[in-house]
């Protein structure tokens, strides 16, 4: 089963080089950086390195992942999403691929907290949020999820079938829900994470930007009800 990346972003020029060039050989059919409006190299920088580029002015990260959706080749039958930034490790890709290849599952998750990340990886709102969003989840939907952490695969199929609306900070958590909605075989694996390596998370860096996305990503919860 051929594998896609996408990896979106938005001015990681400083990061996404480095990101690209750590993929391990062979793993991904096609890569697709999914620029969300950069005014910087970032673009350039994803083509230097072979990649797509899909281009989306609208801020949003749902709305940028769509864009990349609309340029996957036809015979990519999974789908993996990455951050730019390095704080994940794309080399630990197969075990979000392997239970998807073996019909085990059709929506892998990479989970943070089961995976123990590196001190100040995870800043203490960005773990309060996570628990919230997913103690509602499990009150409203059943199901207990330990993260909302956007290192995932989905089979392609599936994700068509989840029909993605939200074009903002509520697209992993509209994705969670919906899988669950959809009766898709979900499965969490720990993941390493660790601290970006430069710059500011556009996010969780700021805490008006971390008020604004806990807020979309509440109210998502609740509206999929």
């Amino acid at each position: 089963m051929h594998a896609a990346l996408i990896i979106p972003a938005l001015n990681e020029q400083e990061c996404l080089g480095q990101t690209l060039a750590e993929l391990p050989a062979g793993l991904f059919r096609y890569v697709i950086v999914a620029d969300n409006g950069s005014t910087d190299r970032t673009a350039a920088i994803a083509r230097a390195h072979g990649a797509l580029v899909s281009q989306e002015p609208e801020r949003g990260y749902g709305a940028t992942c769509l864009a990349a959706l609309a340029l996957l080749p036809a015979d990519a039958e999974i789908v993996v999403f990455l951050q730019a930034d390095g704080s994940e490790d794309a080399a630990e890709a197969p075990r979000l691929l392997d239970p998807i290849r073996r019909n085990e599952a059709d929506l892998v998750l990479g989970s943070r907290p089961l995976g123990r990340p590196a001190p100040g990886a995870l800043l203490p709102h960005q773990r309060f949020g996570n628990w919230l969003a997913c103690t509602l989840v499990r009150l409203l939907y059943g199901h207990t999820y330990t993260d909302l952490g956007p290192f995932r695969a989905i089979r392609r199929s599936s994700l068509a079938a989840l029909d993605m609306r939200d074009r903002n900070y509520g697209w992993t958590i509209e994705m969670q829900i919906r899988a669950l909605q959809r009766g898709l075989r979900v499965l969490e694996v720990p993941v390493s994470y660790r601290p970006r390596r430069a710059g500011e998370n556009k996010v969780s860096g700021h805490l008006r930007s971390s008020l604004a996305a806990g807020w979309i990503i509440l109210s998502k919860v609740f509206s999929l009800r």
